[in-house]
């Protein structure tokens, strides 16, 4: 007969260590640390159970004592890094302070280059994320709108963030693979692009094309698509 599958748990509601025996020898602090170092240096792939053991001086089987899934260590990681967010006193001006937010979590996944592959509403209530949304609802003190709005606001201003700074690490990853040059990639596209727009069929990109409006900017980009996002919820209700 088959055994009965495990009552399902949260991490945070377990004991730092289970069964008997001696004072634990690391605490889960210990655990995420080691693990975020791993994949600081060498990749999220580079994070197992086994890596991890070795990195603490430890067996395997007895890290399992501590964190029973590598669901659970990669919580443990996102919870750990959320730590490292600047929690300040809120200004009374709610966009600058969510601006303000949003750039420190960006800079926080540039820092933590695996970190955008973990964001997910599971990894959301741990207790640093915990803290961390009750600062962003501090800072949206001066907001009226409903707590469900306000929570709309964070999931989408993370969510933009996440999908930007994604964006710019495949682009680097696919520049950094390149057989030749960046400046020669554009060139070969730009010419391919000035064929296809000459034959008449796109007359709207023809349009928009000609506008010029010169270099792009990424951080002038990343500025304006947060205040867009944040202008749509001015006098929400």
């Amino acid at each position: 007969m088959a055994g009965r599958a495990a009552e399902p748990e949260v991490i945070w509601t377990r004991p730092e260590r289970t069964g008997r025996g001696p004072r634990p020898a690391y605490t889960r602090a210990d655990i995420a640390a080691a693990a975020v170092r791993i994949a600081d240096a060498e990749g999220l792939e580079a994070v197992s159970m086994r890596r991890v053991a070795a990195e603490l001086g430890c067996g395997t089987m007895s890290l399992y004592n501590y964190v029973p899934r590598k669901e659970d260590l990669y919580e443990l990681m996102v919870d750990a890094v959320s730590g490292e967010h600047e929690l300040w006193e809120p200004s009374g001006d709610w966009r600058a302070d969510m601006l303000r937010v949003a750039h420190r979590t960006r800079a926080l996944m540039h820092h933590h280059t695996w970190l955008p592959r973990l964001m997910s509403p599971v990894h959301g209530f741990s207790p640093n994320a915990l803290r961390y949304l009750e600062h962003c609802l501090a800072c949206l003190e001066p907001l009226k709108a409903p707590y469900g709005t306000k929570f709309e606001l964070i999931a989408m201003l993370n969510g933009v963030v996440t999908t930007y700074v994604a964006n710019e690490f495949a682009t680097a990853e696919r520049t950094r693979s390149l057989p030749w040059s960046p400046e020669q990639e554009n060139a070969m596209r730009a010419a391919y692009l000035g064929g296809r727009i000459a034959t008449g069929d796109y007359p709207r990109l023809a349009a928009a094309l000609a506008e010029d409006p010169g270099p792009v900017d990424p951080e002038a980009v990343f500025e304006r698509v947060l205040l867009r996002v944040l202008d749509g919820f001015q006098g929400a209700v």
